[in-house]
């Protein structure tokens, strides 16, 4: 599920109807939220496949009437070997770049047209995208550092419409994802990079995807803002 956790709880927190693309975890989210009272709606979706991209926008539309905030945040992780690795894994690699960039890229271009004047577009990057404190995550990294470029074009382009383009850096945050490529726990030399030496609770990087997405967010925008407790400093 990776990140997709995150944005369960943010949108159980933030007072918005509520899309989202995952399957089992998103019918559970959609039952939890129509049960708060909240509008609620939850797509599968093919990520890895940019045609997905517009009918899925095209259903959310027709269900709500409109779309004011896109979080971008399905992404996976393939890391553990260096560039040189003559066992490197090209196929899921490059299947790391198709869902981690081109996916985002197309759900952005499909929305981009018909987000209301004054909404937002918020991607989950990674701490990753701008430091490489480790070896074994160049693609990764790569993929969220591309993310980094083409959101702050994307702010220049639909400034004009007073719709703000963010991407929020987590660290490392106890997800299914981080489980997967970290196994039972963060390693000590990991751990020891971090000014704060824990890592980030999923309310932290919630909150600041709420207020971004919120009324006092309509100012920020081509912001690169980490959560990732000093790692990069």
């Amino acid at each position: 599920m990776g990140f997709g956790r995150l944005r369960q709880v943010a949108l159980g927190l933030c007072p918005f109807e509520a899309f989202t693309k995952l399957r089992l975890a998103g019918r559970t989210m959609v039952e939890t939220l129509r049960a708060r009272g909240v509008r609620a709606l939850a797509i599968q979706s093919d990520q890895a496949d940019m045609a997905t991209a517009r009918p899925l926008v095209e259903k959310v539309v027709a269900y709500f009437g409109k779309l004011d905030i896109l979080v971008n945040n399905a992404a996976i992780a393939v890391q553990g070997k260096t560039v040189d690795d003559r066992d490197l894994d090209t196929v899921n690699l490059d299947r790391q770049w198709q869902i981690n960039v081109m996916g985002a890229v197309a759900t952005t271009r499909a929305a981009a047209p018909v987000l209301s004047d004054g909404g937002r577009i918020i991607f989950i990057g990674s701490a990753l995208g701008t430091h490489v404190p480790f070896t074994g995550a160049a693609d990764y990294a790569g993929t969220k550092a591309a993310i980094v470029g083409y959101a702050k074009g994307v702010a220049r382009d639909l400034g004009g419409r007073n719709i703000t383009v963010n991407v929020i850096q987590p660290g490392v945050m106890p997800t299914d994802m981080a489980a997967e490529v970290l196994g039972d726990g963060v390693p000590n030399a990991l751990m020891n990079l971090h000014a704060i030496r824990r890592i980030a609770t999923l309310g932290e990087v919630s909150a600041l995807i709420c207020h971004l997405a919120g009324p006092n967010g309509g100012y920020i925008t081509g912001g690169v803002i980490d959560v990732a407790g000093g790692l990069a400093i």
